[in-house]
């Protein structure tokens, strides 16, 4: 997994590094740089990809603009002339990369000043001059032929080029509008989540007897049945085909559809789609579907991950996400942004797998990341009040000054 990730000079994060676990949760006020510190992790995916454009940008669920806008510019101090981001894992292997833009303004593409693969098993690979490239192409991903299908430097490289972030849209996971960032396993904002649905059903409760022992299945059911007890009054939830019948023919549809069973509804009027059912069941099937599917990044951030969810289901919705990532295989990192203090609730600050970090801008306004550390003080105070009360207390920071 990747352990640290440091960035220079984007956006208010003038120098912050900051130390992951696998689940990774940000609070603070509007504006503070929560998810400026997704995008800048986006911006490194893309370079570690190869390429900055906009299109790599947005499907990574990065806002494109002009490039000068990405740089920290503070009345303390000069503007910063190139933005330098980096990710290290767990076994040391580190990527680096210094960005810049095409024009001294800024507003042309973006182009890479240096970059650099920090290796374990020999010298690093480095873009040096006289490889004479193009500014606006990565160096390091033209080399991954060079790594090992196995090896720490292609892994995580693949992490980061597979990173997004995702925010889904109620419309869209209804299926109403088209995601305008489709991915594998399911949408930026939602698209597709009928199909992805199918496919996660796939993994867990579709075993092949042949291939597969008790265990497994048992197993694959409890998944299941652990998504279902988060939406309780369903009894049942499938994608189906055949759903003309409970849909009005002005509703756009695709080939699959979200079937839901009311458990409370008498048996000739309990059918319902993905259109009509509560968007808390949608947003809940969206976070285990990247969660859990074998398709989903392995490094992820859903931002505002409370929308749409009551305080209660917002807590336990962060308690299964916990489970859901542990019980994957393939050492899933998620990052996301709260507002609710209810999502806090759900989370194990004794865990050092879980990490709480308050976000503030200091006097000169910077960003500033702090780890909210289970000090003794701070269990003693858990033990007498829940972590949203405490936030609300202001005992966390993160709180704004308004």
């Amino acid at each position: 997994m990747i352990q640290t990730i440091q960035i220079e000079g984007f956006k208010s994060l003038l120098s912050q590094c900051i130390e992951l676990g696998r689940v990774n949760c940000f609070i603070g006020a509007n504006g503070v740089g929560k998810t400026a510190l997704l995008e800048a992790i986006g911006i490194l995916g893309a370079a570690a990809d190869g390429s900055l454009g906009d299109a790599d940008l947005k499907r990574r669920g990065v806002r494109p603009g002009v490039p000068a806008l990405y740089k920290s510019s503070f009345k303390d101090g000069p503007a910063c002339p190139t933005i330098s981001l980096s990710a290290e894992d767990e076994h040391g292997v580190c990527y680096r990369v210094s960005l810049g833009s095409t024009t001294g303004n800024g507003a042309g593409d973006w182009c890479y000043d240096t970059e650099a693969l920090t290796t374990t098993a020999g010298p690093s690979i480095t873009r040096l001059p006289e490889h004479q490239l193009d500014s606006r192409n990565g160096f390091i991903k033209s080399q991954m032929v060079q790594l090992p299908f196995d090896s720490p430097e292609r892994d995580l490289l693949e992490r980061l080029q597979d990173y997004a972030i995702f925010s889904p849209s109620t419309r869209i996971l209804r299926g109403v509008d088209p995601d305008p960032e489709q991915r594998r396993p399911v949408g930026l904002f939602g698209g597709g989540l009928a199909d992805a649905m199918n496919g996660l059903m796939m993994e867990l409760v579709n075993f092949d007897p042949e291939e597969s022992t008790p265990e497994q299945r048992d197993a694959g059911e409890a998944l299941y049945d652990s998504i279902l007890e988060l939406i309780d009054w369903a009894e049942l939830v499938a994608p189906d085909t055949y759903t003309r019948h409970l849909l009005s023919p002005s509703v756009p549809r695709t080939g699959r559809v979200l079937h839901f069973t009311d458990r409370y509804m008498a048996g000739d009027r309990n059918q319902l789609t993905g259109y009509d059912a509560s968007e808390g069941a949608l947003y809940v099937l969206f976070a285990a579907i990247l969660c859990l599917d074998s398709g989903a990044p392995r490094l992820l951030a859903i931002d505002n991950i409370d929308q749409a969810l009551n305080p209660h289901l917002a807590m336990r919705l962060t308690e299964r996400l916990v489970i859901w990532l542990k019980t994957e295989s393939q050492d899933r990192q998620v990052l996301f942004t709260t507002h609710n203090p209810a999502v806090l609730d759900g989370l194990d600050l004794g865990d050092d797998e879980i990490r709480l970090f308050a976000v503030d801008r200091n006097s000169a306004g910077h960003s500033v990341f702090t780890r909210i550390l289970p000090t003794p003080e701070l269990l003693a105070l858990n033990g007498q009040y829940p972590l949203s009360r405490l936030w609300l207390m202001g005992n966390l920071g993160a709180v704004p000054n308004v």
